[in-house]
C-alpha cells in the first residue's frame, strides 16, 4: 500500500514548501528488490541519478553486493574520492587538462577512478597527464550498444566503437600510450534499459518497441561478448564489465561476461520508469508546492513546481502531480517557472497553505533544484540532507 495524501501531508505538517523528499520505507524496499533483480551480479550506484552523498553511502552500506560508483564527470570523481568513496567509474569521456590533472593526483594517493574512452584522442589526452604525472591511469573502454536496423537507429548516440572491427582499431593503438591502462569494458544499452514499454492505452507502440528490443537484444549481447573477448585476448583480465541499468536489470544479468550492473533510477523510480512491463518499483522521491491561489472553483494555483527534466521534448518530460489524487495541469500552462495552477477534481477540501505532491520524470535531476532532501520514515521526517547543490557542487 503506498502512502496517502493525508498521510504526506500529516508527516511534512509545518515544512516550508517548496521542498524534496525522498521516503526511506520506499527506497529502503526499492534497494532490497533492485539486489534480488541483479541475483549475484554486482551492482554499480549511478551517482547521476541521486546526486546525495548521504543516499549513496546507504545503498553502499545496504549489502557488499552493491560496489562502486558510476559518476559523471571527472571533477565528481575526484570530489567523491576526497570524500572517501572508491572505485569510481567516470561514464562520460573526459577533456579538460585541469579534470584529468584531478583525477590523476587521487590515483597517486591509491584511488581507483577509471576514466571514459572511446576515442585515440581521449587515449592521447588521458596519457599526456599521466606522463607528466608519472602516474598510469586506468579506462574504461565505452562499447556502443545501439542496433540498426532498415531506417531506424535503435539506441543513443554514444560511443564510436560500435563494432568488433573498430574496437580492434582501437585496441591497436593503445601501445601508443604507455600512461594509458585499459582496465574496464562498458556498454549501456540505452534502448533497453531506458525505454518503456508498457505505455498505457498504447497497445500498438508497446508492441513495436518490444519487437525491436527482443531483436536488439540478441545482436547486442553478441556483440558485447566478441568485443569482451577481443580487449581480454588484447590487455589480459579486467576489473569489470558493465552494463545495463534500472530497466534491463534482468536481461544483462543473463550475459556471463557482464560482471557488474549499473543501477541509478530504481532507487527513486520516477515517472519514466512508471512505463515498465517486467519490474515495478516503488516512487520514493518527490516534491512539494503550496497552494497559494485559488482563481476559481476547481483550480488551485501554487508556487513554483515548473521543474522539466532534460531530453527529447515531450509531455513525458513534464512533473505529474501524484497527491492528491485527481489534480491536473492548466494545458496553456503547465508546470511554470513562478506559479503552477492545477485543475482538482477529488474528493479532499484543499485550501490555501496546503501541499501538493508531484513527482518528476527523471531522477537526479530534481536534486539541482533543491540544497536538501527531507527523509521520511515511519511517517516523521528522520533528517535533511543535502543534494550535491546542497554541498555547493554543480558538475553539469
Amino acid at each position: 500500500m503506498l502512502p496517502t495524501y493525508s498521510f504526506y501531508k500529516n508527516a511534512f505538517q509545518g515544512q516550508p514548501k517548496p521542498f524534496a523528499f525522498v521516503d526511506l520505507d520506499l527506497f529502503d524496499r526499492n534497494v532490497k528488490d533492485i539486489l534480488s533483480r541483479a541475483k549475484d551480479k554486482k551492482i554499480r550506484i549511478a551517482s547521476k541519478s541521486l546526486r546525495s552523498v548521504s543516499l549513496m553511502k546507504r545503498i553502499l552500506e545496504y549489502d557488499p553486493q552493491y560496489q562502486g560508483i558510476m559518476c559523471f564527470t571527472a571533477p565528481e570523481a575526484a570530489w567523491l574520492a576526497s570524500l572517501g568513496f572508491d572505485d569510481l567509474l567516470v561514464a562520460y569521456p573526459t577533456c579538460h587538462p585541469e579534470h584529468i590533472m584531478m583525477v590523476a593526483e587521487h590515483i597517486k594517493k591509491g584511488k581507483k577512478i577509471y576514466l571514459m574512452t572511446d576515442k585515440v584522442e581521449h587515449l592521447q589526452r588521458i596519457n599526456d597527464i599521466g606522463k607528466q604525472r608519472k602516474v598510469i591511469i586506468p579506462v574504461c573502454l565505452d562499447l556502443d550498444m545501439s542496433s540498426k536496423f532498415p531506417g531506424l537507429y535503435f539506441g543513443v548516440y554514444r560511443s564510436s566503437v560500435n563494432s568488433v572491427a573498430s574496437a580492434k582499431e582501437y585496441l591497436d593503438r593503445l601501445a601508443d600510450f604507455p600512461f594509458v591502462s585499459l582496465k574496464g569494458v562498458m556498454g549501456y544499452e540505452a534502448q533497453i534499459a531506458g525505454l518503456g514499454n508498457n505505455f498505457k492505452g498504447q497497445k500498438i507502440k508497446n508492441s513495436v518497441i518490444k519487437l525491436l528490443q527482443s531483436s536488439s537484444i540478441m545482436e547486442i549481447s553478441a556483440r558485447r561478448k566478441k568485443v569482451v573477448q577481443l580487449v581480454v585476448d588484447s590487455v589480459g583480465s579486467l576489473d569489470f564489465v558493465n552494463g545495463g541499468g534500472t530497466g534491463s536489470i534482468e536481461i544483462t544479468r543473463e550475459e556471463e561476461h557482464v560482471t557488474e550492473i549499473a543501477v541509478g533510477s530504481g532507487f527513486y523510480t520516477p515517472t519514466l520508469f512508471d512505463n515498465y512491463g517486467k519490474f515495478k518499483h516503488h516512487p520514493a522521491a518527490g516534491y512539494a508546492i503550496e497552494i497559494v491561489r485559488q482563481p476559481q472553483k476547481n483550480v488551485y494555483t501554487c508556487l513554483g513546481g515548473g521543474y522539466v527534466a532534460s531530453g527529447a521534448l515531450g509531455a513525458d518530460k513534464l512533473p505529474t502531480p501524484y497527491l492528491p489524487e485527481g489534480c491536473s495541469f492548466y494545458v496553456n500552462e503547465m508546470a511554470g517557472e513562478v506559479q503552477t495552477p492545477l485543475i482538482y477534481k477529488g474528493e479532499e477540501n484543499l485550501k490555501i497553505g496546503d501541499p501538493v505532491f508531484l513527482r518528476h520524470s527523471k531522477a537526479g535531476e530534481l536534486c539541482e533544484r533543491f540544497n536538501h532532501l527531507l527523509l521520511l520514515q515511519n511517517g516523521e521526517v528522520v533528517e535533511k540532507i543535502p543534494t550535491y547543490r546542497g554541498d555547493g557542487k554543480c558538475f553539469l
